[in-house]
């Protein structure tokens, strides 16, 4: 090993230590600061609360805004608009689709979502990728099945299947890249006009809503920059959400709150699981890596260092609607919550890419590099510690040094604490209020009374954040540190 590679693979140990040790750091520093400088660490965990309700208040703000274009995105006739650009009909668009052991069930749902579009369906070219990993039978019996039901519904209907290969991970991102280049050669060999299509990256579980892909269509004409832009929809975990457990409905419900609050918060908006791009950008920057787990984060700053900065990701005010972790038994429905957070968890692997390109990309201004940058890996660093510090900060100087807890500041600080995140369940109220309004109703199966019940599951938000959020955050930031490199597994579906 060379010089060069031994100090470039020191730098990247380096990184790869850093959100681990700030993490474990923020989450330690009240129980050592107590004993140490009391007063520095009450102040601290104040202003990380006055943090926190800016966030409240921040999300709540962004929850309403995306609330209501959504809304209005629902009424609009999107094919009646697209209709208005003369090159419209030229838009194709190439969905592809990761599979590993779903049921056929669920992919077939997933593709009756793509054949209800309201746009025309020969526009639809869509490729389902299997996973050699799977057994032959079930993968042969489910690729026999939606090839009878869909083969003919599309512009372009094929399967592939991926075969691991020497340097590849295991995972989403591999797959996607051996059906991209496939679906290369065929969209040539049809003569496809590369300009005018759009790639969309779509889990097995994921059902569009009918004006998807007439909207997606809509903001590809309409931008002057269509090749600099990634479109995100509003992921939201409803298509199982009545059959969960209160635990992980809990922390489901959560998930799709900030979903779609982000999409009203384009500055920090980064495309996540499914989400759209032009092909020109996509193979711009060689489609995904084969060997990097967290593909959606990789693709957008693979596309803005590539670009100098001048990608960004647009919303798409719809809902896409996805399986929340489920399994056929309580304990294993927790268990697969948690691993598929911490699979979430696992994007903070992708930091010294960021990080070192961050430096080394002189042809973007600072501020746009600090917009982009910093306000992921706050997200990224802060992910283990939220809890601890929101939780049980500002009690654990006062339990472990209660001499300070007797001073004027010692006693009131925490009050001032507990009225400012008093302040904070105000407004998630509002939230709860507007995603009531957004997930899907009753069913008839569930009873009533569950339904008045269900704003009384929210008692259960602490344990649940630290269950599904500082445990599998920590867990992720841990092996990163110590280059116990996870493995993808992808979530469990029934």
């Amino acid at each position: 090993m060379t010089i060069s590679n031994t100090s470039s693979r020191r730098l990247q140990r380096a990184l790869e230590i850093l959100p681990g040790f700030v993490s474990w750091n923020l989450i330690l520093f009240p129980i050592w600061g107590a004993f140490v400088f009391p007063l520095a660490v009450a102040y601290f965990i104040l202003a990380f609360d006055i943090f926190w309700l800016y966030k409240s208040v921040a999300i709540t703000i962004a929850s309403l805004v995306s609330y209501t274009r959504i809304k209005a995105s629902q009424q609009l006739d999107w094919m009646k608009e697209v209709k208005e650009f003369p090159d419209w009909a030229y838009v194709n668009h190439l969905v592809i689709i990761t599979t590993y052991k779903e049921p056929l069930h669920t992919l077939q749902r997933t593709l009756r979502s793509l054949a209800s579009q309201t746009c025309p369906k020969a526009s639809l070219l869509v490729a389902v990728g299997f996973e050699h990993r799977e057994s032959s039978r079930s993968r042969r019996e489910k690729e026999t099945a939606i090839k009878k039901e869909f083969a003919k519904k599309f512009g372009l209907f094929f399967t592939t299947t991926h075969v691991d290969k020497p340097g590849e991970t295991i995972g989403k991102h591999s797959n996607a890249r051996s059906i991209v280049l496939r679906a290369k050669e065929k969209l040539r060999q049809n003569k496809c006009n590369f300009d005018y299509l759009t790639v969309s990256s779509c889990d097995a579980d994921h059902v569009y809503h009918p004006q998807h892909f007439a909207y997606l269509t809509y903001k590809f004409l309409d931008s002057p920059a269509r090749y600099e832009r990634i479109w995100q929809p509003a992921i939201v975990f409803y298509n199982n959400f009545w059959k969960l457990p209160s635990l992980t409905r809990v922390a489901n419900t959560f998930c799709s709150i900030w979903n779609t609050a982000l999409l009203a918060r384009t500055d920090r908006l980064v495309n996540q699981q499914n989400y759209s791009l032009s092909w020109k950008l996509l193979e711009s920057i060689d489609f995904w890596d084969p060997e990097v787990i967290p593909e959606d984060y990789r693709i957008f700053f693979k596309a803005f260092f590539k670009t100098g900065g001048k990608v960004e990701v647009e919303p798409i005010y719809l809902p896409l609607s996805a399986d929340a972790a489920e399994s056929t038994s309580f304990w294993r429905t927790m268990i697969n919550q948690y691993e598929q957070f911490k699979r979430w968890a696992w994007g903070v692997s992708d930091d010294p890419y960021i990080i070192k390109h961050f430096f080394i990309s002189r042809s973007i201004s600072l501020s746009n590099k600090i917009i982009r940058v910093f306000k992921v890996l706050e997200d990224h660093f802060l992910w283990p510690a939220n809890w601890f510090l929101i939780t049980i900060g500002i009690n654990v100087v006062s339990l472990l040094n209660p001499s300070f807890s007797r001073t004027v500041i010692g006693y009131t600080l925490p009050q001032i604490s507990s009225a400012i995140l008093t302040v904070c369940l105000v407004f998630l109220s509002f939230i709860l209020i507007i995603d009531a309004k957004q997930r899907p109703p009753r069913p008839s199966w569930v009873p009533r009374i569950r339904s008045f019940l269900f704003p009384l599951e929210f008692v259960l938000m602490p344990l649940a954040g630290f269950i599904f959020n500082a445990l599998p955050g920590l867990d992720a930031h841990t092996r990163l540190m110590l280059g116990k490199y996870i493995e993808y597994r992808v979530t469990e579906k029934v």
